[in-house]
Protein backbone atom coordinates (compact mmCIF):
# COMPACT_ATOMS: atom_id res chain seq x y z
CA UNK A 1 0.00 0.00 0.00
CA UNK A 2 1.10 3.48 -0.50
CA UNK A 3 2.91 5.15 2.67
CA UNK A 4 -0.33 6.72 4.79
CA UNK A 5 -2.87 5.05 2.94
CA UNK A 6 -2.70 2.41 5.98
CA UNK A 7 -3.53 4.96 8.43
CA UNK A 8 -6.44 5.98 6.38
CA UNK A 9 -7.41 2.57 6.42
CA UNK A 10 -7.34 1.88 9.84
CA UNK A 11 -9.17 5.28 10.60
CA UNK A 12 -11.89 4.31 8.34
CA UNK A 13 -12.37 0.76 10.37
CA UNK A 14 -11.97 2.44 13.59
CA UNK A 15 -14.70 4.44 13.34
CA UNK A 16 -12.83 7.95 13.21
CA UNK A 17 -13.73 8.29 9.17
CA UNK A 18 -16.90 7.33 7.42
CA UNK A 19 -15.75 4.53 4.89
CA UNK A 20 -17.54 6.56 1.90
CA UNK A 21 -15.92 9.51 2.28
CA UNK A 22 -12.83 7.54 1.68
CA UNK A 23 -13.35 4.06 -0.26
CA UNK A 24 -12.16 5.56 -3.46
CA UNK A 25 -8.66 6.64 -2.31
CA UNK A 26 -8.00 3.35 -0.80
CA UNK A 27 -8.98 1.20 -4.02
CA UNK A 28 -6.84 3.54 -5.66
CA UNK A 29 -4.03 2.46 -3.71
CA UNK A 30 -4.51 -1.28 -3.40
CA UNK A 31 -4.18 -3.89 -5.74
CA UNK A 32 -7.26 -5.12 -7.47
CA UNK A 33 -7.28 -8.52 -5.96
CA UNK A 34 -6.71 -7.53 -2.28
CA UNK A 35 -10.32 -5.41 -3.03
CA UNK A 36 -11.80 -8.45 -4.81
CA UNK A 37 -10.89 -10.31 -1.52
CA UNK A 38 -12.25 -7.57 0.88
CA UNK A 39 -15.37 -7.16 -1.52
CA UNK A 40 -16.19 -10.92 -1.43
CA UNK A 41 -15.47 -10.99 2.50
CA UNK A 42 -18.09 -8.61 2.72
CA UNK A 43 -20.50 -10.66 0.17
CA UNK A 44 -20.26 -13.45 2.54
CA UNK A 45 -20.83 -11.73 5.64
CA UNK A 46 -24.23 -12.34 7.79
CA UNK A 47 -23.37 -8.81 8.59
CA UNK A 48 -24.49 -7.36 5.02
CA UNK A 49 -27.78 -8.34 3.35
CA UNK A 50 -27.39 -11.31 0.80
CA UNK A 51 -25.50 -11.40 -1.95
CA UNK A 52 -28.42 -11.63 -4.42
CA UNK A 53 -29.82 -8.41 -2.41
CA UNK A 54 -26.40 -6.52 -2.94
CA UNK A 55 -26.22 -7.27 -6.58
CA UNK A 56 -29.32 -6.15 -7.47
CA UNK A 57 -29.05 -2.76 -5.00
CA UNK A 58 -25.95 -2.45 -7.38
CA UNK A 59 -27.58 -2.94 -10.66
CA UNK A 60 -30.12 -0.11 -9.58
CA UNK A 61 -27.37 2.15 -8.92
CA UNK A 62 -24.96 1.48 -11.58
CA UNK A 63 -25.67 3.37 -15.31
CA UNK A 64 -26.29 1.14 -18.62
CA UNK A 65 -22.54 0.30 -18.95
CA UNK A 66 -21.96 -0.84 -15.50
CA UNK A 67 -25.30 -2.44 -15.59
CA UNK A 68 -23.95 -4.84 -18.94
CA UNK A 69 -20.80 -5.32 -17.36
CA UNK A 70 -22.21 -6.29 -14.55
CA UNK A 71 -24.83 -8.72 -16.24
CA UNK A 72 -22.01 -10.35 -18.83
CA UNK A 73 -20.12 -10.76 -15.42
CA UNK A 74 -22.62 -12.51 -13.66
CA UNK A 75 -23.68 -15.03 -16.69
CA UNK A 76 -20.40 -15.70 -17.89
CA UNK A 77 -19.32 -16.41 -13.88
CA UNK A 78 -22.67 -19.08 -13.77
CA UNK A 79 -21.19 -22.00 -16.02
CA UNK A 80 -23.01 -23.81 -18.90
CA UNK A 81 -24.75 -26.19 -16.52
CA UNK A 82 -26.55 -23.03 -14.57
CA UNK A 83 -26.98 -21.81 -17.96
CA UNK A 84 -28.47 -24.47 -19.40
CA UNK A 85 -30.88 -24.68 -16.30
CA UNK A 86 -32.45 -21.56 -16.54
CA UNK A 87 -32.99 -21.23 -20.29
CA UNK A 88 -34.73 -24.83 -20.14
CA UNK A 89 -37.21 -23.05 -17.15
CA UNK A 90 -35.83 -25.22 -14.38
CA UNK A 91 -34.37 -22.13 -12.95
CA UNK A 92 -37.82 -20.95 -11.57
CA UNK A 93 -40.09 -18.35 -12.61
CA UNK A 94 -39.38 -15.48 -14.78
CA UNK A 95 -35.36 -16.36 -15.37
CA UNK A 96 -35.35 -18.17 -18.78
CA UNK A 97 -37.86 -14.68 -19.82
CA UNK A 98 -34.71 -12.56 -18.47
CA UNK A 99 -32.54 -14.97 -20.87
CA UNK A 100 -34.68 -14.71 -23.58
CA UNK A 101 -35.08 -11.00 -23.32
CA UNK A 102 -31.06 -11.18 -22.85
CA UNK A 103 -30.62 -13.24 -26.58
CA UNK A 104 -29.61 -16.07 -24.71
CA UNK A 105 -26.97 -17.83 -22.81
CA UNK A 106 -24.70 -17.06 -25.07
CA UNK A 107 -25.42 -13.79 -25.46
CA UNK A 108 -23.23 -10.61 -25.10
CA UNK A 109 -25.46 -8.30 -23.03
CA UNK A 110 -25.44 -4.49 -24.35
CA UNK A 111 -26.08 -1.37 -22.17
CA UNK A 112 -29.54 -0.80 -23.82
CA UNK A 113 -30.61 -4.64 -23.33
CA UNK A 114 -29.01 -4.36 -18.92
CA UNK A 115 -31.15 -0.60 -18.90
CA UNK A 116 -34.18 -3.18 -19.47
CA UNK A 117 -33.70 -5.73 -16.79
CA UNK A 118 -34.76 -4.32 -13.24
CA UNK A 119 -32.87 -4.65 -10.02
CA UNK A 120 -35.22 -7.52 -8.71
CA UNK A 121 -34.99 -9.51 -11.75
CA UNK A 122 -31.33 -9.18 -11.27
CA UNK A 123 -31.28 -10.40 -8.07
CA UNK A 124 -33.13 -12.96 -8.74
CA UNK A 125 -30.80 -14.24 -11.38
CA UNK A 126 -28.01 -13.66 -8.82
CA UNK A 127 -29.53 -15.58 -6.06
CA UNK A 128 -30.30 -18.71 -8.12
CA UNK A 129 -26.97 -18.53 -9.58
CA UNK A 130 -25.50 -18.26 -6.03
CA UNK A 131 -27.40 -21.71 -5.06
CA UNK A 132 -25.79 -23.26 -8.23
CA UNK A 133 -22.35 -21.90 -7.34
CA UNK A 134 -21.49 -19.99 -4.53
CA UNK A 135 -17.75 -19.47 -6.22
CA UNK A 136 -20.18 -16.44 -8.02
CA UNK A 137 -19.65 -14.25 -5.07
CA UNK A 138 -16.15 -14.04 -6.08
CA UNK A 139 -16.34 -14.03 -9.40
CA UNK A 140 -18.87 -11.04 -9.03
CA UNK A 141 -15.90 -9.28 -5.96
CA UNK A 142 -13.86 -9.08 -9.27
CA UNK A 143 -15.54 -7.14 -11.43
CA UNK A 144 -16.88 -4.65 -8.56
CA UNK A 145 -13.21 -4.61 -7.43
CA UNK A 146 -12.68 -2.20 -10.72
CA UNK A 147 -15.68 -0.33 -9.55
CA UNK A 148 -15.16 1.09 -6.72
CA UNK A 149 -17.40 4.33 -7.08
CA UNK A 150 -20.14 1.65 -7.47
CA UNK A 151 -19.67 -0.33 -4.09
CA UNK A 152 -19.62 3.06 -2.45
CA UNK A 153 -23.10 3.16 -2.76
CA UNK A 154 -23.90 -0.06 -0.42
CA UNK A 155 -22.65 2.18 2.43
CA UNK A 156 -20.89 2.24 5.43
CA UNK A 157 -21.48 -0.79 7.34
CA UNK A 158 -20.53 -2.88 3.95
CA UNK A 159 -17.50 -0.78 3.09
CA UNK A 160 -16.28 -1.59 6.72
CA UNK A 161 -16.33 -4.92 6.31
CA UNK A 162 -14.60 -5.16 3.12
CA UNK A 163 -12.02 -2.91 4.10
CA UNK A 164 -11.33 -4.54 7.38
CA UNK A 165 -10.72 -7.94 5.51
CA UNK A 166 -8.16 -5.63 3.44
CA UNK A 167 -6.39 -4.85 6.21
CA UNK A 168 -5.78 -7.79 7.83
CA UNK A 169 -4.74 -9.52 4.36
CA UNK A 170 -1.16 -9.43 4.52
CA UNK A 171 0.19 -7.47 1.48
CA UNK A 172 3.36 -8.75 -0.89
CA UNK A 173 6.20 -6.89 -1.95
Amino acid sequence: MVFGLGNLLQEVIGGNSPAENHFDQIAQGSPAELISQGLATMFHSDQTPAFAQMVGQLFGQANPNQQAGMLNQLLSGMGPQVLSAIAGGAGGSGLSAILAQLGGANATVTPEQAAQISPDQIQQLADHAHQQDAGIVEHMSDFYAQHSGLIKTLGGAALTIALSKMADTPKSN
